[in-house]
């Protein structure tokens, strides 16, 4: 199992529209970075576990836990010419862009800020602390899961 931290916009997505969908399960669309989407396409397998972070907003940080429940597959987006997210350059025969679809596991009472988690000595890996690192979806190592996971919980 692998984990990770995936970020959003909630007044995009967020952790209380991710409750809202039937079966609380949602395609993780719209991704277009390609390490984000080698990620997507690659590593991130059904029973990782993610953390859902929101980003640009009020209340920055970890709102809750998802599991992946269907590995990575094409984004149709990327072909739709009405869609925000629709790319010229990518073909049927080759798709530029990957998706998948999150369950959500828990809401947590509070979201757990990112200042909290920068001010954690523990937490040292986490792309969140590190400079440079702005990255939609990242790794969290197993340790430091844990570690956030309580802490949030």
């Amino acid at each position: 199992m692998n984990y990770w931290l995936f970020k959003t916009e909630p007044d995009a997505f967020g952790i209380d529209d991710l409750a809202s969908r039937p079966e609380q399960t949602e395609p993780w669309d719209g991704v277009r970075n390609y390490q984000a989407r080698n990620f997507l396409r690659d590593e991130v397998k059904s029973g990782d576990l993610v953390f859902i972070y929101h980003s640009s907003c009020k209340e920055i940080g970890i709102a809750g836990l998802a599991e992946v429940v269907q590995e990575g597959y094409v984004d149709h987006s990327q072909f739709d010419p009405q869609s925000k997210y629709y790319d010229p350059k990518a073909t049927l025969e080759k798709p530029r862009w990957y998706r998948v679809d999150v369950k959500l596991k828990q809401t947590f009472p509070r979201v757990l800020p990112l200042k909290t988690i920068k001010a954690m000595p523990e937490i040292t890996e986490l792309g969140l602390v590190k400079k440079g690192h702005r990255l939609s979806i990242m790794p969290v190592n197993k340790q430091e899961f844990d570690i956030l996971l309580q802490r949030a919980s």
